[in-house]
């Protein structure tokens, strides 16, 4: 798609190019995950009880906890009889035993592309079987997703695989019964190369039927990789704990541009970042709001004549439906 002139400020400041990435912010699962935790506060009033953060950006769980949702980190900080909400990350499947054992009231705010891997996971286990095929899970340690995706089968069922160095030594106890699933947030290209070499070492071994990382990582990293040549410093709108906003980051700096900052919202930004920059690319991870894209536009456009151009990629246009019984 050509690019777009959207805006320009003054010209009395120094001349700044921007390049905004498109598609950025905002994907379809996070959308949906953050509708559910609004429509419980609407439906049951406050509080509404929130296991994990629903996404990773702290604006967001701002924002919400001033609507009236508590934020926790287990179950047993929720008071009996209450209404509970599960992040868009997943859950092992212990947690939802948990919540009916102590009759806690709760909706599954899970992404359906990660609700997805789960099942591609339980297919591939086959209940322990004769069919049963164990599970190699391409993804970052400790992540939530990891966490609730490795907790959907018997302990042992999954080994994890961090980088193409562990997919290099991986010794499973049956390589002719291998499956392979991944996180959805992941590097495109970094788990490609996992994945050649898992198929190398291992021909056998089944993949899913449709690639795992999900179409959202997917499009905003392509995005990046089509400003990042052209840009002298990528500016990342993201929380740390953002898996998909660090790989965002990565992308830019291996696509070209000479640097590329994560930040989480303007007054984390280091105007002194900006010196020497005369090209500035812009986008923001899955889980960030575009209000923090368009306040540091706005910030911008205080101090540089500003020639704004939005290079959209793809266009999305996928919805989630509310879980039951929001739906």
């Amino acid at each position: 798609m050509p690019s777009q002139n959207l805006e320009s400020s003054a010209t009395d400041s120094r001349a700044l190019k921007v390049l905004l990435a498109g598609p950025r912010g905002f994907c379809a699962g996070v959308d949906r995950a953050i509708r559910v935790v609004e429509e419980a506060l609407r439906r049951y009033g406050a509080p509404v009880y929130v296991r994990h953060e629903i996404v990773h950006n702290r604006t967001v769980v701002e924002d919400l906890e001033k609507q009236g949702a508590i934020f926790v980190e287990e179950l047993d900080e929720v008071p009996q009889d209450a209404h509970v909400v599960f992040s868009a990350h997943g859950v092992p499947k212990t947690v939802p035993l948990e919540a009916e054992r102590r009759n806690l009231l709760y909706l599954d705010a899970t992404c359906p592309l990660v609700s997805k891997v789960h099942r591609e996971a339980e297919r591939h286990f086959a209940n322990g079987g004769e069919n049963s095929r164990h599970i190699l899970m391409i993804g970052h340690a400790g992540h939530p997703e990891v966490v609730g995706t490795m907790g959907q089968l018997p302990a042992g069922a999954v080994t994890l695989i961090k980088d193409a160095d562990e997919a290099r030594t991986v010794q499973p106890e049956n390589p002719a019964r291998l499956a392979f699933i991944t996180q959805t947030t992941l590097s495109v290209d970094d788990t490609a190369e996992i994945v050649a070499i898992l198929r190398d070492r291992f021909p056998q071994i089944e993949g899913p039927k449709r690639e795992d990382i999900c179409y959202a990582t997917t499009n905003r990293q392509e995005a990046v990789k089509r400003i990042a040549p052209e840009c002298d410093l990528v500016l990342v709108i993201g929380s740390p704990n953002s898996s998909n906003s660090q790989r965002l980051r990565e992308v830019a700096e291996r696509s070209g541009a000479p640097k590329a900052l994560l930040i989480p919202k303007l007054e984390n930004l280091e105007w002194d970042a900006l010196d020497g920059v005369n090209v500035l690319g812009i986008t923001a991870g899955a889980s960030a709001p575009e209000t923090l894209v368009q306040e540091i536009i706005e910030a911008l456009s205080d101090r540089f004549s500003l020639n704004i151009e939005e290079r959209i990629v793809k266009e999305e246009h996928v919805t989630f439906s509310l879980p039951a019984p929001l739906g």
